[in-house]
């Protein structure tokens, strides 16, 4: 494996089938998924993220309820694909938005099932399963209605990123840790 400045990348020789049959994914904590001739690996998404490892970086904190639907959201997302972007209000997922090229879609289509169900988004909170690259999600996010945003930061564009929740009154945890899945 390599890795570069915000990167990684792996190579392996090509696995046979019998090595897919026989390693236990459970067991060792890693998710293996099949890749042209080869396999992926990677570390079994299995940390909880707890309330008070949670870091405010807004000016506007979440409120209680606010901080219990991010939470749930946060549970939610890891079992997106992603790019995940799921909406959560009382305790119910609302919309999600996945597996497009870019976050602030995947935000935009989370709307747009919750208004297909007939589910309002005003005032629901947004989950992301990674960084927000830039501010653009968070624009999105404020047009639909959210009030409170979980996501783990490390964007090299957090700053950015936070001022836009600012501006749009938005109240922003960052859990220190992704869920991103290829």
């Amino acid at each position: 494996a390599t890795r570069q400045a915000n990167s990684r990348s792996a190579s392996c020789a090509p696995v046979g089938a019998s090595f897919v049959t026989t390693f236990n994914s459970s067991r060792n904590n890693v998710d293996v998924k099949r890749v042209g001739s080869g396999l992926l690996m990677q570390t079994a998404d299995i940390r909880e993220v707890m309330r008070d490892e949670l870091k405010v970086v807004t000016k506007l904190a979440p409120t209680g309820a606010q901080l219990a639907d991010l939470l749930f959201a946060w549970r939610v997302a890891k079992y997106v694909k992603s790019n995940a972007i799921v909406y959560a209000q009382g305790g119910r997922t609302v919309g999600v938005g996945a597996g497009q090229m870019s976050r602030v879609y995947s935000a935009r289509i989370a709307g747009i099932k919750a208004n297909d169900a007939g589910i309002a988004v005003p005032g629901s909170v947004m989950a992301s399963d990674a960084f927000f690259p830039f501010r653009d999600g968070i624009d999105a996010a404020a047009e639909a209605g959210i009030k409170a945003v979980i996501q783990p930061g490390g964007s090299m564009r957090d700053s950015e990123v936070i001022a836009a929740a600012d501006e749009h009154g938005l109240a922003m945890v960052f859990t220190g840790i992704r869920h991103f899945r290829h």
